[in-house]
């Protein structure tokens, strides 16, 4: 693997901007055409399974699916390749759902694209909803 792979760089950037809940900065990571498909394909998260690819539709994204959440990102492993990389990851997950917490673990593999200029043009996630969904546990708010 290449450490300095833009790529991978961008995805460490990514997870760190998560974990500091850095709204602007994980929105200003992304070129203006960047798409998101996470999971591919239609589910819950992305009826029509046509990612989201506008600034607008980024931004909702994260006010949906990152802003109320607590997520650790680990990598077990990377592929790199040009302007491309491959985590395999485990997203350990709490979130609020109507007023209560609740924890998830997601497995998968994420791959981030980048462009010339070092700004995201994709972040694919391929992981099965519905084997996330059967992970979803209420926490006890003890």
């Amino acid at each position: 693997m290449n450490e300095n792979n833009p790529a991978y760089q961008m995805s460490l950037r990514s997870r760190e901007c998560l974990n500091t809940k850095d709204k602007e900065g994980w929105l200003a990571m992304w070129a203006e055409d960047g798409i998101i498909e996470d999971p591919i394909g239609p589910t819950a998260l992305d009826p029509d399974g046509k990612g989201h690819a506008t600034p607008q539709a980024r931004e909702a994204f994260y006010d949906r699916n990152i802003a109320n959440s607590t997520i650790e990102y680990i990598i077990h492993d990377t592929y790199t390749s040009h302007l491309e990389c491959a985590n395999i990851v485990t997203l350990n997950v709490q979130m609020e759902i109507g007023g209560k917490r609740y924890s998830q673990q997601v497995n998968g593999v994420f791959c981030y694209a980048c462009n010339e200029e070092g700004k995201l043009t994709a972040l694919r996630g391929y992981w099965e909803f519905d084997e996330g969904m059967a992970t979803l546990r209420e926490i006890d708010a003890a």
